[in-house]
Order: structure tokens, then sequence, then C-alpha cells
């Protein structure tokens, strides 16, 4: 029986599965999910040091001919202090004097000799020191278990000299076609055949959101040849299908799963497009079969399948997150289910795609978001508000959100 969208992301949020990790060098975890909390292990700054080129002071000196008794350069291991009446040539990220309490810009001073300055503009007291800590306290979390990494996180453990992180393994994941009057983009195709679009699309989406990817063939219209793919595919994290999941004489895809144990998390959503999609597991193995028409199964990928992967990555961040924006132009629905609207989001305003049958292939190509309508939705006027999901880059949360578009 079909369940709602909202039981759909309840199962996906209580699905428990094996991580396994790996350590790595920082410079290679790039869109790697971390697999341990990691903390600072020094203060950054740390030590005081000097934002500007210019002359460390005693700032209740400021309005003194200053002798210039010393300089100190960037990675000098420099003590002096500073005298009354004096300063000390600094450049920038060098370590001030520990009784320093100002830095004055060189533009900011008069030469009055070699050795001699006035300052020329208003001095506040502790100007352009950077203290100790100040950037990053130690024992600071730096990175949750979880968290993304990427080159800002990338840099902070780098401040660290942290070197290597533990991170999880990417999920693997195998995708098979099936279906006698599909032909694989290399092969050559009849007048009564079609291309199939679907599993090229499976594989290239999962590599863009970082999986171990695997295709291991197209099965004949038989149970045992579906059989043998998904028993040859019990070693992934996740199996990826499409098709063969209605009530057609001709659907042999959820009879193989049946004949090997397979254990049903859902059979069918409560949706438009896609209501055909099931999800389950045989063994530790995940398997999602998602309907066969191209536009329908690549919109239940985006609006779910996208979700179980960041699941099996190991992210705390498995919610849609969403932009509000305003419609470009009237929308019309036919209301009874939650329905998925793809578009295309300009930074201003979201304009819905004109061509949206399920069967199509080239709608996405167009669009870079989708709106999610509630079941009740029959009219949005021009300019109302709507929330977006995208769909050709990465948008999730930790909390979870109510993406849906109402009346």
């Amino acid at each position: 029986m079909a369940i709602s969208v909202e039981k759909v992301f309840e199962e996906i949020s209580n699905i428990t599965h094996q991580l396994d990790f790996e350590i790595i060098p920082i410079e290679n975890a790039q869109n790697r999910v971390s697999a341990s909390a990691l903390y600072a292990t020094s203060e950054l700054p740390r030590f005081n040091n000097s934002a500007m080129d210019g002359y460390a002071i005693i700032h209740e000196n400021k309005d003194e001919e200053l002798e210039v008794i010393d300089t100190i350069f960037a990675g000098d291991d420099n003590t002096n202090l500073i005298k009354t009446n004096t300063c000390i040539k600094i450049m920038t990220g060098a370590r001030v004097p520990e009784n320093a309490t100002a830095i004055i810009p060189k533009e900011d001073t008069e030469k009055l000799n070699d050795n001699k300055i006035k300052i020329i503009k208003n001095v506040k007291e502790f100007q352009h020191i950077r203290f100790i800590g100040e950037d990053i306290k130690k024992n600071e979390l730096l990175l949750n278990k979880g968290d993304l990494v990427n080159f800002s996180k990338v840099t902070l453990l780098a401040s660290q000299g942290i070197s290597h992180i533990k991170v999880y393994k990417k999920p693997k994941i195998v995708v098979f076609a099936s279906g006698e009057e599909l032909k694989l983009h290399y092969e050559k195709a009849q007048a009564h055949q079609i291309y199939n679009s679907n599993t090229p699309t499976f594989i290239s989406r999962a590599q863009e959101l970082g999986c171990e990817v695997t295709f291991i063939g197209q099965a004949k219209d038989t149970i045992e040849s579906i059989k043998e793919l998904i028993q040859n595919s019990l070693n992934a994290d996740l199996i990826i299908t499409s098709g063969g999941v209605s009530v057609g004489d001709a659907d042999f895809t959820k009879a193989a799963f049946n004949e090997l144990d397979f254990k049903t998390i859902f059979d069918g959503i409560i949706i438009k497009p896609g209501k055909p999609t099931v999800f389950g597991k045989i063994g530790k193995t995940f398997i999602l079969n998602l309907p066969g028409n191209p536009l329908a199964s690549a919109l239940i990928f985006e609006m779910f399948g996208k979700n179980i992967v960041q699941k099996l990555q190991g992210s705390n961040e498995i919610f849609h997150n969403f932009i509000e924006t305003k419609l470009s132009n009237d929308l019309f629905n036919k209301k009874g289910r939650i329905t998925i609207i793809p578009g295309n989001f300009d930074g201003a305003k979201f304009e819905v795609a004109q061509k949206r049958s399920p069967g199509m292939v080239s709608v996405l190509s167009s669009c870079n978001s989708m709106i999610i309508l509630d079941e009740n939705v029959e009219k949005l006027q021009k300019d109302a508000l709507v929330k977006i999901l995208p769909i050709d880059w990465k948008f999730f949360t930790e909390k979870k959100k109510d993406f849906l578009t109402y009346e």
C-alpha cells in the first residue's frame, strides 16, 4: 500500500546502516563526510600578532615623539619590550611585544629622522593587534561527526596541523537495467525499441553525489535474469533500478525481489509523478526501484533518492532545505496528491517547466530546481511565494523543514 510523503521521510530517517571509514589526507577529503569530531589543538592566532605593517607602541605614549629601537619580522622569536617613548617597527603577522597596546600603520606616522617618528592620526587602544585565540580557541569544535568536508573545513584542519582525517567510505551503488524493449545508448535500437535513458541518469547522478557506482548490465524479461543481477549486487550499499514494479504482466522485477527475501520498507508513494516507487532491503543492501517513466524516476530520485544517499554517506544533513521565492507566472494543478513541479530558479523567481509529462526525457536538462505542491493546491497566482528545492546543487539541513508550498 502506498504511503504518504511524510511517512517516506520518516522511514529514510530511521535507516540504520553500518558505516565503514577510512583515513585520508585532508587535501583529498573534499565532499567526504567526517567520521569523527575534531577539536582545535591550539589557539589561533597562536600568539598576539600585528595585523598591519607599522609600529608597536604603548598607547599612553601616542602623543610623543617615539624612538624606533628595534624591528620585528614575521617568524622572528623576538622577546624585546617597548620602553617609555619608544616604539618597535613591526611587520604583518609578527609577534607583538608583550607590553604593546597598539599598532600604528606606517602610513599614519611621520618620519622625523632615521630613528624617530610621530603619530599623525588618532589611535585606539589595542588597534590592529590580533590576539591569541580570537579566531579559534583551544579545544573548540572544528568539525562534527557527520559534517561534510569542503575547502573551508580543510582550511580549519590545516591551521591546526591536522594532516589526515577519518571519513566515511563512499557508498557503493549498483545500477542495472531491465526491460527488453529498451536498448542501452551504445547499442543499435530498432524502430520498435527505445533507448534506456534512466540507467545513465542514475549512474551519473550518483557519481555527482559522491558515490562509487557500478553498472552491471541489463536483465532480460525473466525473473531468473533479474535475480542473477540482484544476487551479483548484494555487496553494495544500494541497488538502483527502474521499471517492473507496476501491475503489468511483464513486470518481473518485483517478483524477482520477492523470491530473494526482499523486506519492503514502502511500496508506493502518495505523490505524482512517481507513485510506483518501491524501497526495501535484501540482507544489508538497500534497493530503490524507481518508476520506468524517465521524468518521474528522475524527480523521485531528487525527492527521495538523494536523501537516502545522504544517509548512506553518514551525513547529519538528510532533510531538504529550500529557498523561498516567487512564481513568475500563474500555476494550475490538479489537486488530490502532493505534486512535484520542475522548473528553473533564476535567482529572483521560479519559472515552471512548460513540459512535464512523466514520460518525457528533456525536461530536467533545462531545470535546476523544483517545488512540491501540497495535495490541496489547485492554483497559485503569479508572485505567490513558493519554496524551491534545488536539483543540480546540494542544499540539505540537519533540521527537518516543511518544504510544501500551500495555496
